[in-house]
């Protein structure tokens, strides 16, 4: 047998002792196993304290000690957590001022305005899409564009005009209602619109250019949020491309206008990891300091669990 085409032989191996190897894992970092009638607190202890279980954790006490010491707390959400019956989730961690500010896409204003008007959103797109009735809801559009058109009377961001109309308007179900709730209590929710990719510009009551102007001075709201972010914390939470944009342009904006935000924590929550919000969310704004995590999970789990921890570490 050619010398090339011998097994290798095994006799010189050096071996090290397990004793002195460095291993990424010990017994001090396994979870322990739950027990009846614990408290919630304890469940957190009882996590393992490794990769998410830890990522979790520290998030938490980011958010918590951010509250405490009233840093920032900004909420970025795509419409998926309101389809997946997470408001009232967010509308009490706005209401104990643990969220310094919501932003949310154009389809947010959609899905939180039919939960307050009648109890209900998320249509059967594939089938309402075959007739031409996707799309059509005739109160939704009127509520919305009416209200986005008071824009040129009144200069207010379009989250405000919205809430504000939710709350003119006495509908049923307004204590769902996340822009109705920021409305009256003061906390800004702003909105980030693309033309063309919600229903209601599908209706001639829409006025664009209120739409863009109302949106853009929204922008700049969020922007003065994010310009107090030091130290805070920064969610990014379903939005898989719009909002990690959105929110980095405004990091970049009030940076240049010499705002320090290097020191903070931003997080990225979604079921699946996308490449945007990893680099304009997790990475690139905390290059300067602070740090980023990711935690993967299907919001109507993750979301209650990360606020119950919050108010826990609250006390």
């Amino acid at each position: 047998m050619n010398e090339e085409h011998k097994p290798i032989s095994l006799a010189r191996v050096r071996t090290v002792s397990l004793a002195e190897r460095c291993s990424k894992f010990t017994l001090e970092l396994v979870g322990r196993p739950w027990e009846r009638g614990q408290s919630f607190s304890e469940f957190l202890g009882r996590l393992p304290r490794i990769l998410a279980g830890t990522d979790f954790t520290e998030v938490a006490k980011a958010i918590a000690e951010a509250s405490r010491r009233k840093r920032m707390v900004v909420l970025g959400m795509g419409a998926h957590p309101i389809k997946v019956g997470l408001s009232p989730i967010i509308i009490d961690l706005m209401e104990r001022g643990v969220l310094s500010g919501v932003a949310m896409t154009g389809a947010g204003i959609i899905h939180d305005a039919e939960l307050a008007i009648a109890g209900r959103t998320s249509e059967d797109v594939a089938a309402a899409l075959a007739d031409g009735s996707f799309g059509m809801s005739r109160e939704t559009a009127d509520l919305l564009n009416r209200a986005i058109s008071r824009q040129r009377q009144t200069e207010r961001g379009l989250g405000s005009l919205v809430g504000q109309a939710l709350l003119e308007s006495g509908a049923p179900h307004l204590s769902r209602s996340i822009l109705a709730t920021g409305a009256r209590i003061g906390t800004p929710v702003t909105v980030h619109v693309a033309l063309g990719a919600d229903i209601i510009h599908l209706h001639p009551s829409v006025d664009p250019g209120a739409t863009g102007e109302a949106s853009h001075l929204d922008f700049r709201i969020l922007a003065r949020l994010v310009a107090l972010l030091e130290e805070g914390v920064y969610l990014n939470l379903g939005s898989a491309v719009f909002l990690p944009e959105v929110f980095l342009k405004a990091l970049a904006l009030v940076r240049n206008l010499g705002y320090r935000v290097e020191r903070f924590t931003t997080v990225n929550m979604d079921f699946q990891r996308h490449y945007r919000p990893r680099v304009n969310v997790v990475e690139r704004p905390v290059l300067k300091g602070g740090k980023g995590y990711e935690l993967i999970g299907h919001h109507e789990i993750m979301v209650p669990l990360l606020a119950a921890a919050v108010i826990e570490l609250l006390g």
